[in-house]
């Protein structure tokens, strides 16, 4: 390596080039001496200058991008994915004052890429790249990541008149106002702390490059920033709205909710090395996002009711994208640090805050400020009411997925209803104001409208509001979190038996079939969570699979749980009983939904949980001797959840599907052939093609290729 023979005058820090020396004393003066000659922008990099100018020469009338300040426009063209470069300038210097170690770095992931300055490609001052950002600010943000300024407060936006003064936040101390004045951490005595953080902060200094090496070594460029939240938009949000694209405004945005969003839409790029630049980005905002989390409590955007939003937020994207991910020890960081977003958002008094009042709402004739005011208060109302509730739905997959309890009683969520899918789908503020007045949200709490759903027969009527599609999903997540509780073979104080739970399960599904304001897609995922929550009543799938596995001696890295509980269920006995075949209908049901969603719509973060569970209920069939079975060709799945469980007055008069239905429930199809209400699958078959649903899976949610091989293993055992 080639010695570092030059000292930057100011915190004495070695460089091999004078290039970079320059570059990095400039982050102590604030010097920007390259201008555009347009629009006389300032910046601090001539590889930067040379990007943007390309931003002056292309066709105006092609397809123009939002000014920064300004919400986002709806351009017709979408963003080749082979358009990004595969170089990237050089830069020196570290991404920031807190990062961890070597050692800390591989927590986070399985690679830690080592690399010298001088060892990066340059990039040539041309740029020869035909730039179209539908994100201008992308090249901000980019230039930021690269700066060599190892104390530039870059997650708090600077044009922001709510924000808190800028300054580090990889200031190791605790902003006062968290702090208990009475508390023991108010006794440590100065001069220790201040020790103790300058020994830290000396330490991290000296190995903060891990983080920015692997966003250099990736080749990460504006471009591929761009493209990452352009899809982030386009894909994710359509399956889960908890960010409004309207409104959305770049620089009102903190950089790790952003890395967030553009580590998620990089999952649905097509150049393979995409997941390698996703996990960068997503370690970089976890990194970000561990040490600075004290002034992001207190950050306020220009419309937030309260500070802390962006931190849940962010939270919550981050989750999503660590629980699904294909990199096993970010799956495990993410479970790790998955309560914290309820933790945050308990301080930050998210849930206290008054909901959007009507009265507010303008009138169609007001002015297009006012409406415009009014729309962007009521988005980031609607925000922070949907990150709220998207906690509460990933808190259900991950406590599934790791075998451990919820973090929070969902039954007790009083929160209130988000608004219409119409009004947030809105483009303008116009538009949003009618779907406002067509369609006034039910006041109702989650909690109760949970409790409501175990009320006695005939009695609860709560399913014939229409919800919107992201409600449906809390109040499922709400029912499946009594689940493991109704596993025990002990009566739990204030958990509903399992007849309650079908019962209630049962509600749901007759206000999802009935529910005229959801589209045919949402329906159908609305489904695929149901069945799989009804499959889990039956029997818990995790529990399955690990039976499956230690008995046969199969490696998964898919279901987790308790190391020391005793999983050895009788496959052969359990097969054979009724919630088997109740078990099996579901899965059959999950794997004909997931074939049926429309291309666009395959990416629900439920899928691979659900796709995996029905493979598991196939497996243990097929293990059991059963892999041929006749099954009714129409299913009356009420009759599937009270055959067997009800008297016979409280179920209505039987129709031949509900008949066909409890006959195949009390085992009697297996001496039916060639009836036209019965037909036959081959779970063998089954299980092959799921296997290949699991494949097309894998490029967007990287745990697929982990359940893969498991199920790879399975089809080798049942042969």
């Amino acid at each position: 390596m080639t010695p570092r023979s030059m000292e930057c005058r100011f915190c004495q820090k070695g460089f091999s080039k004078g290039e970079h020396l320059r570059r990095h004393e400039r982050s102590h003066t604030g010097v920007r001496p390259y201008k555009c000659k347009e629009c006389q922008r300032l910046f601090a990099r001539q590889d930067s200058l040379a990007r943007h100018e390309k931003l002056h020469i292309r066709d105006t009338n092609d397809y123009p991008s939002p000014p920064s300040t300004t919400s986002i426009q709806w351009p017709s063209s979408r963003i080749s994915t082979s358009s990004s470069p595969k170089e990237v300038s050089e830069a020196g210097g570290h991404f920031s004052q807190s990062q961890p170690t070597p050692s800390q770095f591989s927590a986070f992931g399985d690679q830690t890429p080592t690399i010298s300055n001088s060892s990066l490609p340059h990039m040539p001052l041309s740029a020869d790249l035909d730039f179209d950002l539908m994100w201008p600010d992308s090249e901000d943000l980019f230039e930021t990541l690269m700066a060599p300024d190892p104390t530039n407060p870059w997650q708090i936006p600077q044009n922001n008149a709510y924000s808190p003064p800028p300054q580090s936040i990889f200031n190791f101390g605790t902003p006062a106002s968290i702090i208990d004045k009475g508390s023991p951490m108010s006794s440590v005595s100065s001069g220790e702390s201040h020790r103790a953080v300058h020994n830290v902060s000396e330490m991290v200094t000296n190995l903060s490059s891990s983080v920015t090496a692997a966003i250099e070594s990736s080749s990460i460029t504006s471009v591929f920033l761009d493209e990452c939240l352009h899809m982030f938009f386009v894909r994710f949000i359509p399956t889960f709205p908890v960010l409004h694209r309207a409104t959305f405004v770049f620089k009102e945005c903190t950089q790790p909710l952003l890395l967030n969003a553009m580590a998620i839409g990089s999952l649905y790029l097509g150049p393979k090395d995409s997941v390698v630049k996703g996990e960068a980005l997503w370690r970089l905002a976890h990194v970000a996002l561990t040490t600075s989390w004290e002034m992001l409590m207190i950050h306020r955007g220009p419309y937030d009711s309260c500070p802390g939003i962006q931190l849940v937020t962010t939270a919550l994207l981050a989750q999503i994208y660590g629980a699904l991910s294909k990199n096993r020890a970010i799956r495990t960081t993410s479970q790790a640090f998955h309560a914290l977003g309820f933790f945050w958002a308990r301080q930050c008094a998210l849930s206290d805050s008054q909901p959007y009042s009507l009265a507010n709402l303008p009138v169609l004739d007001a002015s297009d400020e006012e409406k415009d005011r009014s729309w962007r208060a009521w988005a980031a109302k609607e925000i922070q009411q949907r990150a709220l509730l998207g906690h509460y739905v990933v808190d259900g997959l991950i406590s599934r997925m790791s075998g451990e309890a919820p973090s929070v009683r969902h039954s007790a969520n009083q929160l209130g209803l988000p608004s219409s899918e119409a009004a947030f789908d809105a483009r303008t503020a116009d538009q949003w104001i009618v779907q406002m007045k067509c369609r006034e949200t039910a006041p109702l709490s989650f909690r109760k409208i949970i409790t409501s759903l175990f009320s006695p027969l005939g009695q609860c009527h709560t399913m014939n509001y229409d919800f919107s599609a992201f409600a449906i999903r809390v109040i499922l997540e709400g029912l499946q979190s009594f689940l493991a509780d109704c596993e025990s073979d002990e009566t739990l104080i204030g958990v509903p038996s399992k007849l309650e739970l079908r019962r209630a399960l049962v509600q749901v599904y007759q206000g999802i079939k009935s529910n005229i304001s959801i589209s045919e897609p949402e329906r159908l995922e609305l489904f695929l969570r149901w069945h799989t929550i009804c499959l889990d009543a039956c029997k818990d799938s995790s529990i399955l699979c690990r039976s499956v596995c230690s008995r046969y001696g199969v490696s998964q890295h898919v279901c987790g749980g308790p190391e020391h509980s005793k999983v050895d269920v009788d496959l052969v006995s359990w097969a054979n009983t009724e919630d088997g075949r109740r078990a099996l209908l579901h899965a059959i049901a999950i794997q004909e939904i997931v074939e049926q969603l429309p291309r666009g719509r395959a990416h629900v973060i439920h899928i691979p949980g659900s796709l995996f569970a029905s493979s598991t209920v196939y497996c243990v069939f097929s293990l059991a001797g059963q892999t041929t079975v006749n099954i009714p060709s129409i299913v009356d799945w009420p009759s599937v959840l009270s055959s067997g469980y009800e008297s016979s007055e409280a179920i209505p008069a039987a129709s031949s599907n509900i008949a066909e239905t409890r006959k195949y429930i009390r085992g009697e199809y297996a001496v039916i052939l060639g009836s036209q209400l019965a037909e036959t699958k081959n779970l063998l078959y089954e299980l092959n093609s799921m296997q290949k649903l699991f494949r097309c899976l894998s490029s967007q949610w990287g745990i697929s290729y982990d359940m893969e091989p498991v199920i790879d293993q399975w089809i080798a055992l049942c042969h």
